[in-house]
């Protein structure tokens, strides 16, 4: 009965909130009474990855529906939460604090183009989806333009999308626990694995929901706490989401002071310098860097003929060992030093200025980019694999519809509380951290300049911290709150097990859709169609293991522009399916031919501008269209998918009777009597 088994649900996760509430208390009392901060973390780490695997194991299936699509029974309210933690990832729980804090009203394209890609999910695709049911997005490509190339195609954009996505993902887990735990990178990271292979591994999608549920209540739990308490402590009202807007009054007020003193306009300029130092050492070069290397050579040797202090012989020695030994490894260094040394000689953009700009131009382009981050957001949010496979799941179309109307409940949680992080932030360091001196600063940018992730640097040597002199990481405004905030620890090791829970459930839900797509788009649609069910669940599980590790492995190196390639897996998942899938729903016409060249432009064009553009692939923003910025590439495949699949759809023949039927399945209610056939 879906009434009971709903009802039945409801009771479990309620006990189950009670029992983690209850947990977080017993853990803050220990704590008052001298249990310590690293048997609060492991706490924390080991009992939560111990829930998740215990749910998996419990969720465990060999049957074919219950592993692809949890039997298609899950209850829209729940379908709801599983979906909001399957996307807010460890970028959204971590980093978009971060990215509010320091881009301010830019930073909104983020929530405005997450969030209102739910819109297009709600209206465009997840009834539609759910209507026609099987069980990945390359399923109903192969069967809407008839065959497998549109199919293959798919699987590529899938497994392209989803991958990068993944690598960040357990790259957070890795992060997170070795950060919390005191434990090596690796160490965690394979810790985490572990957590989401038990979830995955055994059960499949219904394992993955039924975790991603427990998951999304310590994620939000986890995020509104510290938030809710440094609201009370700042403005008496423990509302973040209604009060922060008085604080970023106050933050406008306090920049006007802190950008225009003198001391803050002395050290921007003396960054300035720098910057034009490296680019005239860039200029010089190879010469440069023999003249540099020969300078200290001779200071070494004067300092330890004049038997100079250990101290300044070790300094000199670690800058010979450090200069670059390569011209090209100079040129890469002093390249990205000026960089840095030109962002701080300009004032951060203002926190409430939209579209920030020193020229008419500049705030043009600002303004032309927010637009198209905001696009390819939307778009790509509404055509992301992993997203769309959990409409699948529901019990019908209008299961599907609530269940779209959930998630964007749940996700807005989140999403309208990391503004007031971001403001909250702000405040506490413009006032009690900048203007303040060395000797005296709070304790939490001590601790986290340990880790590396905040730096100081008094560059005009008086002893005061300027804006300009402080570098803070950007994960470090959401992790750092509750320090921020004065708060005890036990909180910090709340936010730790929010942050494993929002990386973890992404990952589960990208490792799915990607062993699915390889197991049943590749190997049962289009190798051999002939085989059993238990042969396509090894087939499954097994290349959910292969996935696991190499993703495991590329995380463990460490990539550099991670964030980047997430942001681009927005951009491919909108160019090379929101269009074919769109059309394909709602323009009968649109055929094979026209879906598979709409698929390879608008794919093709987003990882050309990608690649032209941005530096990690070696390319340059001189070969940039419009200045706009490489993470939002997909603003040219897209519409030119849209346009190659109506031009070549028209030149050629249209879909065949069977298709017309599917579309007319898809679209329209059945007569009264009738059954879904796709259910």
């Amino acid at each position: 009965m879906p009434g009971q088994f709903s009802r039945e649900l409801r009771r479990y996760y309620a006990l189950y909130t009670l029992t983690f509430v209850f947990f977080v208390v017993v853990l803050a009392i220990g704590e008052q009474y001298g249990l310590s901060e690293r048997v609060i973390s492991h706490v924390f780490l080991f009992v939560t990855i111990a829930v998740y695997a215990t749910i998996g194991v419990i969720s465990r299936t060999s049957d074919v529906t219950e592993y692809y699509v949890a039997g298609r029974r899950v209850p829209a309210v729940f379908n709801g939460m599983a979906t909001a933690a399957d996307w807010m990832s460890a970028a959204s729980f971590i980093g978009l604090a971060g990215t509010l804090y320091f881009s301010g009203f830019e930073g909104l394209a983020f929530v405005t183009g997450w969030t209102g890609g739910f819109v297009l999910v709600a209206l465009l695709l997840a009834p539609y989806l759910r209507k026609f049911g099987q069980f990945t997005i390359p399923d109903f490509l192969g069967a809407r333009y008839e065959g497998n190339a549109a199919r293959l195609i798919g699987l590529a954009a899938t497994m392209l999308a989803s991958f990068v996505y993944l690598v960040a993902q357990i790259y957070g887990v890795g992060l997170v626990t070795s950060r919390f735990i005191n434990i090596e990178f690796e160490i965690g990271l394979f810790v985490g694995l572990a957590g989401i292979l038990v979830c995955s591994f055994l059960g499949g999608m219904r394992a993955v929901t039924w975790t991603q549920v427990s998951q999304y209540v310590i994620l939000i739990i986890a995020y509104l706490v510290p938030v809710v308490i440094l609201s009370y402590k700042m403005t008496g009202i423990p509302v973040p989401q209604l009060m922060y807007g008085g604080v970023v009054q106050q933050i406008g007020e306090r920049e006007e002071v802190l950008f225009n003193a003198p001391a803050e306009l002395e050290v921007r300029q003396m960054y300035q310098q720098r910057a034009e130092e490296y680019a005239r050492k860039m200029a010089a070069l190879p010469a440069s860097l023999e003249d540099e290397r020969r300078a200290l050579i001779e200071r070494l040797n004067q300092l330890r003929l004049d038997n100079a202090g250990a101290r300044d012989i070790a300094q000199t020695e670690r800058e010979l060992g450090e200069l670059p030994r390569t011209t090209a490894q100079a040129r890469a260094i002093w390249s990205r030093e000026r960089t840095l040394a030109l962002e701080r000689a300009q004032p951060p953009p203002r926190h409430a200025e939209a579209h920030p700009g020193d020229t008419p131009e500049a705030a043009t382009v600002a303004r032309r980019n927010f637009l198209a981050l905001t696009f390819v957001l939307m778009l790509g949010t509404a055509a992301l694999p992993h997203i769309l496979m959990r409409y699948y799941t529901t019990p019908g179309v209008a299961a599907a519809r609530r269940s779209v109307l959930w998630s964007l409940f749940f996700i807005s949680l989140l999403y309208l509380t990391a503004p007031a992080y971001a403001a909250f932030a702000k405040w506490e360091v413009y006032t009690n951290v900048v203007g303040s001196s060395l000797a005296v600063l709070p304790d939490w940018v001590a601790s986290w300049g340990k880790v590396g992730l905040v730096s100081i640097d008094d560059l005009n040597g008086d002893g005061i911290l300027q804006l300009a002199e402080l570098s803070i990481n950007t994960d470090v405004i959401m992790l750092a709150t509750p320090e921020i905030a004065g708060l005890p620890y036990v909180i910090s090791g709340l936010v730790a097990a929010g942050g494993l829970a929002a990386a973890l459930s992404t990952a589960d839900g990208l490792l799915l859709t990607i062993s699915n797509a390889l197991s049943h788009d590749l190997y049962y649609k289009v190798i051999n169609p002939e085989a059993s069910t238990h042969r396509r669940l090894v087939i499954s599980k097994s290349q959910l293991l292969v996935v696991a590790v190499v993703a495991a492995w590329v995380a463990s190196l460490r990539p550099d522009n991670i964030l980047f390639m997430v942001g681009l897996a927005f951009s491919i998942g909108a160019a090379a399916f929101f269009p074919a899938l769109v059309l394909g729903i709602f323009w009968r016409r649109a055929n094979r031919p026209g879906a598979i060249a709409g698929m390879l432009a608008g794919l093709g064009v987003t990882l050309l501008y990608a690649v032209r553009t941005h530096p990690f692939f070696g390319g340059s923003m001189e070969n940039a269209w419009f200045e706009i910025n490489p993470i939002s590439a997909g603003v040219f495949g897209v519409p030119l998918g849209f346009a190659t699949i109506v031009v070549v759809s028209l030149l050629t023949r249209p879909p065949s009777a069977e298709v017309q039927e599917l579309i007319d399945f898809v679209r329209y209610p059945q007569l009264p009597g009738s059954q879904e056939k796709g259910g």
